[in-house]
């Protein structure tokens, strides 16, 4: 068998027990969490009690274990959130899988330059891959909270004039509004049905989501609740400054369209050349693959590419925020 397909297999065998491990781990701990939801369910609705100190220490304690595990640690450093389940296409094991063949052609083209060390990248490569993938569901998943938001607010706001109390608005956000804003909303109502402060509730959910929106919200109920006053006006100043963000940001990326366009043609160019000179002139760009010195300033070109591309993503992306 010729060695370099060898080391490939072996790299792709550890690296799959490797992910069924993870998985084993990740599936011990969503259905050790699922039960422990379901326990704390069935007391509360038998007993409705009210949060207490110890109640709230346990729970704390038990997600400092969770956090501490190795499943959550990996689930960490792939970006896979396990509470948030829902906003993900596919399962975890098909993205962990689908993951390892262009992981293992990118480790075996590495190879090509740097010999067998370059199966150090395989690891690399494929948990980029993974992270790639799960931020990319993330963002869409905040987009489209954002996007929705304030439309949201409006319902909260029509619910309130005409004499709702707050949670029965936020009953109607969750059975009118479209995804992912729905289940949101109804797993903020859930919590507050078993005991849960709204304020807490509110709290937890901006955190969990990340979106500075939900944290001003959750600030406005919590100052209208100590302080009185209007809670349809407040609402309806959150809803109109919300709009006016969504509408900078919409234009910031009108705005940043040249730009992008700009960084994927300087992108694509060397690519497609090298193509069209490998077309027409197969023996001129092959040197880049055959002599050494040629590997080595292709992989150069290479690496000075990926990082030219990072960079200017990341000035765009921090020009938008």
């Amino acid at each position: 068998m010729n060695p370099p397909l060898a080391y490939l297999m072996v790299g792709a065998s550890v690296c799959l027990v490797g992910l069924f491990m993870s998985y084993l781990l990740l599936a011990r701990d969503h259905r050790l969490a699922r039960q422990r939801s379901q326990r704390i369910e069935g007391i509360a609705s038998a007993h409705r009690l009210s949060r207490s100190d110890g109640t709230e220490s346990g729970y704390r304690l038990g997600l400092q274990r969770q956090g501490a595990s190795l499943a959550s640690r990996g689930a960490k450093l792939l970006r896979y959130d396990p509470s948030h389940r829902a906003i993900y296409p596919v399962k975890l094991i098909v993205v962990l899988l689908a993951a390892v063949p262009p992981a293992a052609l990118f480790a075996r083209v590495v190879v090509e330059f740097l010999g067998v060390a370059g199966w150090l990248a395989l690891p690399g490569a494929w948990t980029l891959i993974c992270r790639a993938f799960y931020g990319w569901c993330e963002d869409r998943h905040v987009n489209s909270l954002f996007k929705q938001f304030p439309d949201a607010l409006a319902m909260i706001v029509r619910a309130v004039r005409v004499g709702l109390p707050m949670v029965e608005a936020l009953k109607v956000v969750a059975r009118e509004s479209p995804e992912p804003t729905a289940a949101e909303f109804a797993g903020l109502v859930a919590q507050t049905s078993i005991g849960v402060a709204l304020d807490d509730a509110l709290r937890e959910m901006a955190e969990r989501n990340r979106l500075p929106e939900y944290r001003f919200f959750a600030t406005a109920l919590s100052l209208q609740s100590q302080t009185g006053g209007g809670l349809a006006e407040t609402l309806e100043n959150l809803a109109d400054t919300i709009r006016k963000r969504l509408a900078a940001r919409l234009r910031g990326h009108a705005l940043a369209a040249e730009a992008r366009m700009s960084s994927y043609i300087l992108g694509a160019l060397p690519v497609v050349t090298g193509i069209l000179l490998a077309l027409t002139n197969p023996s001129y760009i092959g040197v880049l693959f055959t002599d050494p010195s040629g590997r080595d300033l292709l992989l150069t070109a290479v690496a000075l590419l990926a990082v030219g591309g990072f960079i200017m993503r990341s000035m765009i992306r921090k020009s938008l925020t």
